[in-house]
């Protein structure tokens, strides 16, 4: 597993974090993330597991490294790993596992792991519907995130619900011309 504190960024985390800018926060797919990121709250980790077994150790890792940092040093981690679980049903299988490892190690209420990846596909919808976006980073990620920063989060937002309606009706309007935009940096009109 490698961090980058040399300052050699690698392709996989320069393209999560352009996607973080232009979509996540440019788009405001998350209202609580511009918070955290412009604090430096926010730990990327590029994974080099080339199988799940390797990626569900490095997983735990970061789990417990997260658990035992501060939220005002550490508040979420994204576990970037570009070369494992590149298919999305397979991800979608592993993403079992990472539940049971956050309750085998005792932290289910404390932290979870939410998912994204480049084939990302809600339960019962097309392939190419573009709400599938909302989920599609550049690379498999695994974000993991306080229980606590979530609560306070939603307390703060009147309707967490609206949320998710809010980004489909956005990528709706963008439709898949205006998401390519967005990501490669053009302004959407």
């Amino acid at each position: 597993m490698a961090t980058f504190d040399d300052g050699a960024e690698p392709e996989a985390i320069t393209a999560t974090r352009r996607w973080i800018e232009r979509a996540v926060i440019g788009l405001n797919l998350c209202p609580f993330a511009k918070s955290v990121v412009a604090k430096q709250q926010v730990r990327m980790v590029l994974s080099d597991a080339s199988t799940p077994e390797a990626l569900l150790e490095q997983l735990g890792e970061e789990l417990l490294r997260l658990r035992d940092t501060p939220a005002d040093v550490v508040d979420t981690t994204l576990l970037v790993h570009p070369d494992v679980l590149q298919d999305f049903l397979d991800y979608n299988d592993f993403l079992e596992n990472a539940d049971a490892l956050v309750e085998s190690l005792g932290l289910e209420g404390v932290l979870q792991v939410a998912s994204f990846h480049p084939q990302y596909q809600f339960a019962d919808s097309d392939p190419d519907d573009i709400a599938n976006a909302t989920n599609r980073s550049p690379y498999p990620t695994l974000h993991l995130l306080r229980e606590d920063s979530i609560d306070r989060a939603v307390a703060a937002y009147p309707d967490p619900d609206v949320i998710v309606q809010r980004n489909v009706t956005t990528l709706q309007t963008l439709g898949h011309e205006g998401w390519r935009r967005v990501l490669d940096g053009d302004k959407p009109h």
